[in-house]
């Protein structure tokens, strides 16, 4: 072609770009811009690499020119092939002399980037050897001047970052070869890089020195570049080519230049987390000592200063330790064995370690915190983390590779006094900076705490429980250690407390060393390990440390709520220490309900609500020491219960108080045996029995809605509430022990279940509570309401905010959340008109409460079924099921019909299974399909429980009623998936995995109904009024956007698939063939499945093999996929009969399913790479619409039904 039409054809090409950029053109020019593009990129490669080698010169716009290199790149990298072997190397030739060419100050940075980038394109497709050729041009380019070092540098660096981020041009042995020639030509490289390093930095100085700040920023673009170069090669490069040819020393020292010093960090925090290589532990050992050495100098450096003249020590100087402290974490979590082969090094290297830790930097404190944990966590014995352990994942980082060594050695070098330090840094930091008060008694110096504003770390939560964690380990090294450090800074705190003049100003300082002292006794008296002394007599010590401790609390005398709330509070930290001190234990006690009574139980001040707090949180105290402690309480079970009953004999425990402290003495009373329980149950619930089974306020209250509506304006309304409650915290605390009943049959435990006598006056009256509740959303009665009432049934702001993953800061005057297990407004002996926010707190309680006794109930198997009829039950959970909320039904299902189907025996199915689901069943499935239609097509999921909430800026309704909609649509299916589950169909023979389809013996073949006394999925399919909702549940769900349900339908799904394949059903197998097989291959349409995939090709697998010879549909349906022919599925099925590995089978099904829809299975598509969110999201409603009809063109299918 004449130079003349090459200039043409560059010109229009040029045209094109300007066209394709500029934004002011019309649609319609821009897409006829962009095709043509197209077509030139996908035209003769040669005219393609003449036109833009041209457009890249200068005369053209920057625009034009960076995308002629893309078209450039896309030729390397699409068509190279095409091209000669001197074509090629011409081609790299001129990309060299582009470096040149844009090897000046006023050409834009981009543009070298691409260029740099361009010639490192052309080494990676054309192999290694290319690298050599070019190298010497290279070289001498560089030592042109600093614009042509820096181009040479970026290249160098594109080179290594092209392999080491994933790239699926690179795979397989192109990739090896290419890593394989990149370390044949270091010892080409890092001379070069090295050499330029050093005239470049030099040279920087120089010019700055003289004021020729032009040049010098020049320059020290070029040491950027360079050492960006070397950062490419440091997380992969032999480290001893890295020592041998000088880069670690010049880095180390850069870190002296306070212009490239974070540049260098980046460097060193590469090689440190390098680990050792297998094959070559010399020069890696060696290499590994010189950064090392260069690392704990700076960091030695820098901590002298900041401790001897901290003012001194500017943000940019804090920044530069924080990279220094995150590469001498990494030394310590990968490399240990490096520093710890020296011990005057090793001892340095803790030191320093601890000076980070004890910084008041926080930045610095919490990078060193995980070196810390990473170091001690191997020193205890697992079971006692396995035990006490609360932190997130991200504290497990390094523990494999500190685990690695012999750590015994290295903790040997931590003396007492580091132990001791460790503790009080940590002590220091348990709590949040907000809490701290202005004036505070406590002085906390400069130390930089935890504030809310913080990013990047997590929230507080987890960083305090990984200092607990790191305070247990240090106490479980160190018992007598952390016994006395805690206890002194406990005693130091209440010394300044004493002297101040508002003690409860500095309640939030004592109350974070709750959660220290707490995790130093589990540590200390934790008997399921033995600590490092093993001696009792440690235990001893610790003991007397702790009793003199104790006797500081116990002559306390605060009637302040806060204060009394956590002297509670600390007396419960030492359960663990009663268990071991059983002489302490009477005190304990005595104290408990001193705290409790030095407290009013009625004010009508404000005051009111922090002292029935605060009560409360006592009794709660209680509860956990019982649980620490229980058998040094039993001599003193029969003071604890005199004691209770005084105090309630005198008016002065409250009902909801009663019920926490005999909670607790149900907690101790289990450490004596299943007869003590009786006992002490017959205790409590005796009192409660005779006005609970009393037909006076039944018949007043719960004939009818009306009566109903009065008992929640009458005192009784909370009296019943604590019953209520009470019979929920009998029923968890009442549980037989396994080990004691192990020999026993199911009647023997039932009788051996303490509280099952009492089943037949609890649960009776229960139900007809529920009924009533349940009752009020029912249309006629919702209809005539007052007006309080009326608005009790709506959502509060605070259950509307938690649907959106929010706190409500501001909540309304006396709401309660009952999430936190708070009974602050429940004590209403001190009777007022309850408001609309107290009858919505009220209703909530007794259904959540109410749900859960009957729930628990179940578990007691023969003694629920026995005392209670099916059609009583039936009445009160499903007769206004039509009216239920979603999170009502939610509820439901969680708390009763899910234990409730766990526990029924099979003898007992047919009676009360198909009267309890079959309303649950005609009730979802309807609500659910039409909600999920409505958000799909129109982005609102329409569910009733948002009626009456007024949408704001602050409530956003569609997010909640997308919340509602998953939450109860994952309720629902884990229903199917524990009725599909092995429990529950015992004797379901497992398929016959042979491979061939030569199908499944005619001898296992049985009729459906065979299996129905042993698979309740059987019995359900034999209940048509059962089967069809159910089934059609099942179907939808495979087009519901969402993972989490569909996992649970998926193996209830193949349950169903198991009986079609086992059983002669008819009607099931066509279900099975026809519908169920269609739907799962159209949830394979699903991006949303893609985490599930596998599952849905092994049902579509099962179905084949086991029911193609027997039903045409699933040929039927794969042949109306658009890309298969009858060709594709005899060669699929003969590459089914050639393997007997499932595994293998599911493959093939997966490889067709892909050939037969292209890319529409996205679930296939995306299961390498997709991260699912499945959770509540915003999005424009339009798209919704557009989704689904995408969807459901994409496979294909013919019209079958």
């Amino acid at each position: 072609m004449g130079d003349t039409t090459t200039a043409s054809l560059a010109n229009n090409v040029a045209g094109a770009i300007a066209a394709a950029l500029d934004w002011s053109s019309s649609p319609d020019s821009r897409k006829a811009a962009v095709s043509y593009l197209e077509t030139v990129k996908n035209g003769d490669v040669r005219i393609l690499a003449g036109t833009a080698f041209i457009l890249v010169k200068k005369d053209w716009s920057s625009g034009i020119r960076l995308h002629a290199f893309k078209m450039l790149q896309h030729l390397v990298r699409q068509r190279w092939e095409e091209l000669s072997s001197t074509e090629r190397r011409d081609f790299a030739n001129m990309a060299v002399d582009l470096m040149r060419e844009v090897a000046d100050p006023s050409q834009e940075w981009a543009l070298k980037s691409q260029t740099s980038a361009l010639v490192a394109e052309i080494v990676r497709r054309e192999g290694i050897h290319s690298l050599q050729e070019l190298l010497p041009s290279l070289v001498s380019l560089s030592h042109t001047g600093p614009i042509q070092a820096e181009l040479v540098s970026m290249m160098l660096r594109w080179l290594p970052e092209d392999v080491t981020v994933h790239n699926e041009d690179l795979e397989g042995e192109r990739r090896r070869q290419l890593l394989r020639g990149l370390t044949e030509s270091l010892p080409a490289i890092f001379p070069l890089l090295y050499t330029l390093l050093e005239r470049h930095f030099g040279a920087a100085l120089n010019e700055a020195a003289r004021q020729q700040l032009v040049i010098a920023k020049q320059h020290a673009s070029a040491v950027s570049s360079i050492l960006n170069a070397i950062n490419a090669y440091a997380e992969w490069a032999p480290l001893a080519d890295l020592a041998n040819y000088g880069i670690i020393h010049g880095c180390g020292f850069l870190l002296s230049s306070q212009d490239f010093r974070l540049h260098a960090c980046e460097f060193f925090k590469l090689v440190s987390a390098r680990k050792r290589p297998v094959d070559d532990s010399t020069g890696f050992d060696s290499s590994m000592g010189k950064v090392v050495e260069i690392v704990m100098n700076v960091s030695r450096d820098f901590l002298y200063k900041s401790s001897s003249n901290p003012v001194s020590v500017g943000d940019a100087e804090f920044e530069f330790a924080e990279h220094i402290c995150g590469s001498m974490t990494s030394l310590g979590s990968t490399n240990l064995h490096c520093i710890a082969s020296d011990e005057n090094v090793l001892s340095a290297y803790l030191h320093q370690m601890l000076g980070y830790f004890q910084h008041f930097r926080l930045d610095l404190h919490f990078q060193s915190l995980t070196f810390w944990l990473a170091l001690l966590r191997d020193q205890l014995p697992k079971p006692k983390i396995a035990s006490h352990s609360k932190v997130d994942g991200s504290s497990n980082m390094g523990s494999n590779s500190v685990a690695d060594i012999e750590k015994q050695n290295v903790v040997a070098f931590i003396d007492d006094d580091m132990f001791c330090s460790m503790l009080v840094a940590s002590f220091q930091r348990l709590i949040r900076k907000e809490k701290i008060p202005p004036d505070t008694a406590v002085p906390m110096g400069p130390l930089e705490l935890w504030s809310d504003e913080i990013e990047g770390k997590g929230n507080f939560s987890q960083y305090r429980s990984r200092l607990l964690e790191l305070i247990r380990f240090v106490a479980s090294h160190k018992p007598l250690i952390a016994s006395t450090k805690v206890s002194e800074r406990i005693v130091m705190i209440l010394t300044s407390l004493m002297a101040s003049s508002r003690p409860e100003m500095d309640v939030a300082i004592l109350e974070s060393m709750q959660l220290a002292l707490e995790n130093v006794v589990i540590a200390v008296f934790d008997v399921s390990v033995e600590t490092n002394s093993g001696s009792s007599g440690v235990q001893l010590a610790s003991c007397r440390i702790f009793e003199g401790l104790l006797q500081r609390l116990l002559v306390l005398k605060w009637n302040d709520p806060s204060l009394v709330e956590v002297l509670g509070q600390f007396l419960d930290a030492l359960g663990p220490f009663l268990k071991f001190f059983p002489d302490a234990v009477g005190s304990v006690i005595n104290k408990i309900f001193e705290l409790i009574t030095c407290l009013p139980i009625i004010l009508k001040d404000p005051t009111a609500n922090a002292s029935r707090h605060a009560r409360l949180q006592v009794c709660a105290s209680f509860i956990r020491i019982a649980k620490a402690a229980s058998q040094s309480l039993l001599p003193h079970m029969k003071g604890i219960a005199d004691t209770m009953a005084y105090l309630q004999n005198e008016g002065r425990l409250l009902r909801g108080e009663h019920n926490l402290l005999g909670e607790g003495f149900l907690i101790i009373a289990s450490a004596a045996g299943v007869d003590q329980q009786k006992e002490v149950l017959a205790w409590l619930l005796e009192p409660l029995s005779k006005p609970w089974m009393e037909q006076e306020w039944q018949n007043a209250y719960l004939s009818d809605p009306s009566g109903f509506v009065r008992l929640c304006c009458t005192p009784l309304m909370w009296s019943i509430f604590h019953t209520v409650t009470f019979f929920e915290r009998a029923l968890k605390r009442s549980r037989v022990k396994k080990d004691n009943v192990q020999s026993s049959t199911t009647s023997t435990l039932t009788s051996l279940h303490p509280i099952a006598s009492h089943f037949s006056w609890m649960l009776p009256p229960l139900l007809k509570l529920l009924r009533a509740v349940h009752s009020l959303w029912s249309p006629p009665v919702a209809e005539a309401l007052p007006g309080e009432v009326k608005a009790a049934l709506v959502m509060s702001e605070v259950e509307c905010f938690s649907l959106l993953g929010e706190v409500l800061h501001k909540p309304h005057k006396g709401a309660l959340s009952f999430a936190d297990g708070s009974l602050n407004d429940m004590n209403k002996e001190g009777y007022v008109e309850p408001s609309e926010t107290d009858i919505r707190n009220w209703l909530r309680g007794i259904r959540d409460s109410g749900y859960s006794v009957l729930g628990l109930s179940t578990t007691v198997e023969d003694a629920f079924f026995k005392c209670l009829d099916v059609d009583s039950v039936a009445l009160a959970l499903m007769e206004n099921m039509q009216s239920m909320e979603f999170r009502h039904i939610r509820q439901l299902i969680h708390l009763v019909v899910i234990p409730l189907v766990k526990s029924c025996p099979p003898n007992l199915w047919e009676g009360w299974l198909e009267k309890l689901l079959q309303p649950l069943f005609l009730r979802v499935q309807p609500a659910l399909s039409n909600s999920w239609s409505s958000l799909l097509h129109e982005g609102r999921a329409k569910v009733p429980d948002v009626n009456g909430i007024v949408a704001g800026k602050d409530l956003k309704v569609e997010v909640m009623e997308e919340k509602l909609l998953r939450d109860l649509t994952r309720e629902v299916c884990s229903l199917l998936s524990v009725i599909a589950s092995p429990g529950l169909n015992t004797e379901l023979p497992s398929l016959d995995l042979s491979g061939h389809i030569t199908r499944i013996d005619a001898s296992l073949i049985k009729s459906l109904d065979a299996f129905a006394n042993s698979s309740m999925v059987s019995f359900l399919l034999m209940h048509k009024s059962l089967a069809v909702p159910a089934l059609h549940i099942c179907l939808q769900a495979f087009r519901w956007t969402d993972t989490e349900s569909m996992s649970k339908v998926a193996s209830f799904s193949g349950t169903v698939v198991t009986l079609a394949i086992l059983s002669s059903n008819m009607e099931l197998r066509e279900f099975v063939s026809r519908d169920l097989f269609y739907a799962v291959i159209q949830g394979l349409t699903l991006e949303s499945n893609a985490l599930i995939s596998a599952d849905l090709v092994a049902l579509c697998r099962e179905i084949y093999v086991y029911l193609s010879d027997k039903d045409p549909s699933p040929r039927q349906i794969l042949l109306s996929l658009s890309g298969i022919t009858s060709e594709n599925l005899l060669a699929f099925e003969e590459a089914m009969k050639k393997t007997a590995s499932p595994k293998e089978q599911k493959q093939h099904m997966k490889s067709l399913l892909i050939l037969a829809t292209g890319n529409s299975l996205k679930a296939l598509a995306a299961q390498k790479s997709v991260n699912v969110i499945t959770n509540v999201s915003i999005r424009p409603r339009n798209s919704f619409r557009e989704t689904n009809e995408e969807s459901a063109d994409a496979i294909g299918l013919a019209a079958i039904t």
